[in-house]
């Protein structure tokens, strides 16, 4: 999965969490922020037990995200300007394979090598694949974007979602996919324009307008961490010496009443918000944050019925071309 002045090391599609110094490779593409929800300590100082808690919160994250917004990624995937169906792709940031699956169900024909630092994530990615039958076309890399590149042979189309960002330094990362890249091979570019809302503008009635006032503040925090969210990728892509082909901008309105997961999914991102959040907000606006985070409360935002997703994705897709235009695949 948009992944810092003196960056830490890049997340590859769920991308995030500038807190817990994951290592390139991670799908942080949510991008919700971090800390705990009720019933969590404060942050403890970083251990092995906290990591891989934060790291299994995420990765129920980015499985709800793929869940809820499946057919959003669905079209975009359908609208990406490939040509001759790829044969060899390599999904850089993977997470826990929101975008593998929507690749290798467009294109049947296809293989896709799945990049990830997080060995968890990649487990359930592997773990899916064999549920679905498409674990003879998945191959799995755990890497670190940031350091040199292990063999990712030479794929027709590189998928990256919600990772760019993350990366230290996203120029080096645009000219290695293009010197990766199969001669007329394309790079799709997936970054979030808005991070989801889920409660109306007036609510909760108690503090209406606490949602907005959580992502400001996050928002604010995540700016400091990852100064790339947010940049100008079809022009660091022709820079980098692509050729955009395609640019959109899909929006996202799903109501909550049709889908039961987006209650979950609302839990989950405002629960991985909160820590970023809260140093600036006040009292009232946390104490009314929490009974919405508390899941057996009676203030549930799982009991909630006027609870929608709205967000924004915009698309790249930008074609790896020769000195007089584009190569043949």
């Amino acid at each position: 999965m948009n992944h810092h002045a003196a960056p830490h090391a890049a997340h590859g599609a769920t991308e995030h969490d500038p807190d817990h110094g994951h290592r390139p490779g991670h799908d942080h593409k949510p991008d919700h922020g971090t800390g705990p929800g009720p019933g969590h300590s404060p942050d403890p100082a970083p251990g092995h037990g906290r990591d891989h808690e934060h790291e299994h919160d995420q990765a129920d994250l980015l499985d709800l995200d793929a869940e809820v917004l499946a057919g959003h990624l669905a079209d975009i995937v359908a609208s990406l300007p490939v040509g001759p169906p790829p044969r060899r792709i390599v999904d850089l940031g993977c997470g826990t394979g929101a975008g593998t699956f929507a690749l290798l169900a467009r294109f049947p024909d296809a293989e896709v090598t799945a990049v990830d630092s997080s060995a968890d994530h990649l487990r359930r990615l592997r773990e899916k694949a064999a549920a679905s039958g498409t674990a003879g076309r998945v191959r799995t890399v755990q890497a670190d974007l940031d350091a040199p590149w292990p063999d990712l042979t030479a794929p027709d189309l590189v998928w990256a979602s919600a990772s760019m960002h993350h990366m230290a330094d996203p120029d080096r990362t645009l000219r290695r996919v293009r010197e990766l890249l199969a001669p007329g091979g394309l790079f799709a570019v997936v970054e979030l324009a808005g991070f989801p809302r889920f409660l109306p503008a007036d609510a909760p009635e108690e503090r209406p307008g606490l949602e907005e006032r959580c992502h400001a503040a996050s928002e604010r925090r995540h700016a400091e961490h990852m100064p790339h969210r947010g940049a100008d990728w079809g022009a660091m892509l022709t820079a980098a010496g692509f050729t955009v082909e395609h640019h959109r901008t899909v929006s996202v309105h799903l109501d909550g009443a049709a889908d039961p997961a987006v209650g979950r999914y609302a839990l989950q991102s405002l629960r991985r918000m909160r820590g970023s959040a809260a140093p600036a907000l006040d009292a009232g606006d946390l104490a009314v944050l929490d009974r919405l985070l508390d899941a057996e409360g009676p203030d549930s935002i799982l009991k909630r019925a006027d609870l929608t997703v709205r967000t924004e994705r915009t698309v790249w897709a930008a074609r790896r071309t020769g000195e007089s235009g584009v190569d043949p695949i």
